[in-house]
């Protein structure tokens, strides 16, 4: 930040004109503007000050330069000269404020009103004020890699991601979900991997991105292949594929027999992918039953959305700090809740949120499965006990974050009050051109549902 003006007394120049006071105090906030927004490279992250050096407080160094040039004079022209000046700056000031940080944004609404909208009502404090949940573990443990590594991973999956087979994948994972899945998948090295939901294939095709020559087992209803006869999809030549007739569901499946099949001894060398819109606490069982430890759900559907029962939703209690929902209308919760649905399409307000008897869990009460096609109404009990038994079996839960703020991807669909930090914050849009995230279509950061990385094993609590 640049240095306060010249500090000539002015009792030397008891004529200095506030034209001359005024250009020292702009001079200033030119000076902290610039530093302020410089830009940062890929392994400068602690360099960039752009999220967290806050303004030099301008008001204050004005204040005091007027009432210290004030005492000395005591005349009320001169009085009338300091006021006329503290109003203009008042007003550069407010205009300036207004016209930096979220300007990039793109959708129906104005920059400046969502500029307001962030600065007054911060993501910080909704995090928590929302109850973000966050599904607590049996030791704490948590992932080996850092933030660093996922910048890493972000350069190098650039330019894979270009050369993708889909180019439009609709209805599948974006670029957020498919670098996570390239990510974790390159990091854990597994020995076999599985993936429950194919659709045209992307997901296959990312995961031999990230490990070339390990085999992969895809289950899905409907064979990619079939997909090719209207245009792009991908069928993977080192993959065992159950769909179509040979379709079998994965709970359904005797994994020992296939396990032994494919050479596996130890099934904490697997990774599971699941993509299948099935609801997470029976897939994690199915899981848990057949051994594998390693699980990987791309849909972690927040609370009060989606068509599945999801960790998200499991985990979202009231003993967590900010969890459960009041469904009060005329609470702040409501307030808030309300007026981020104007600024993001998957915010869901309390209308959504609450079903009858103020049921907020789940999808308003309901335990959703199988694409929406089975609603189940539960009780806040069986919910509590849910959780309850997710905790007892999980040694560690990680959600991918966004890859990017909202004004540097212009996605407008999941809310960040209710989502981690990104990867590449807001305001560093030099990092996220020199990532080569820049070079991407908007379109394909607008896919971003929470996914989730667990590590499970048998806990002391069992709950059919």
């Amino acid at each position: 930040m640049s240095s306060s003006p010249s500090t000539t007394p002015t009792h030397r120049h008891p004529h200095l004109s506030a034209a001359m006071m005024l250009e020292r105090a702009l001079s200033s906030r030119r000076g902290t503007a610039h530093s302020d927004e410089e830009d940062d490279g890929v392994t400068g992250a602690a360099d960039d000050e752009s999220k967290t050096k806050k303004p030099q407080n301008v008001f204050f160094f004005a204040t005091k330069r007027a009432s210290n040039y004030l005492t000395r004079i005591g005349s009320l022209s001169y009085w009338l000269c300091a006021l006329a000046f503290l109003l203009v700056l008042f007003l550069l000031s407010s205009l300036l404020f207004s016209s930096r940080g979220f300007v990039c944004i793109s959708s129906s609404y104005s920059p400046v009103s969502r500029a307001g909208f962030f600065g007054f009502d911060g993501l910080e404090s909704d995090f928590g004020a929302l109850g973000v949940p966050w599904c607590r573990t049996k030791l704490g443990k948590t992932v080996e890699w850092t933030s660093k590594d996922l910048l890493k991973g972000l350069e190098e999956f650039v330019p894979i991601y270009e050369i993708r087979p889909i180019k439009n994948n609709m209805y599948g994972m974006g670029f957020d979900h498919s670098f996570g899945l390239w990510f974790m998948a390159r990091w854990l090295k597994p020995d076999l991997m599985i993936e429950s939901g194919a659709f045209k294939g992307h997901s296959t095709w990312v995961l031999r991105q990230a490990m070339p020559d390990t085999p992969i087992i895809s289950i899905t209803p409907r064979h990619p292949g079939k997909y090719l006869k209207k245009g792009a999809a991908y069928v993977d030549g080192n993959c065992t594929y159950y769909a179509g007739k040979d379709f079998v569901d994965f709970g359904s499946i005797d994994w020992s027999k296939v396990m032994k099949k494919h050479g596996i001894s130890d099934l904490s060398r697997v990774l599971i992918f699941f993509d299948d819109h099935q609801n997470e606490l029976k897939r994690i069982k199915q899981a848990l039953k057949a051994g594998f430890r390693h699980l990987i759900f791309e849909d972690n559907y927040d609370t009060g959305t989606g068509d599945h029962y999801s960790l998200r939703q499991i985990c979202d209690q009231s003993y967590i700090r900010g969890g459960g929902h009041s469904c009060f209308k005329d609470s702040d919760e409501a307030r808030i809740r309300s007026r981020r649905k104007k600024f993001w399409e998957k915010a869901v307000d309390i209308e959504e949120l609450c079903g009858a008897g103020e049921e907020w869990w789940g999808v308003r009460g309901y335990m959703r499965d199988n694409f929406n096609h089975s609603n189940k109404a539960i009780s806040y009990g069986e919910h509590f006990q849910n959780s309850r038994f997710v905790e007892s079996i999980l040694d560690v839960y990680w959600e991918l974050p966004p890859v990017a703020g909202p004004s540097l991807t212009h996605q407008t669909r999941y809310d960040p009050a209710r989502a981690t930090s990104p990867i590449v914050e807001d305001g560093r849009y030099g990092l996220f051109q020199r990532l080569g995230l820049a070079r991407l279509d908007n379109t394909v950061f607008n896919g971003y549902t929470q996914m989730v990385y667990l590590q499970i094993s048998e806990g002391d609590v069992r709950v059919a």
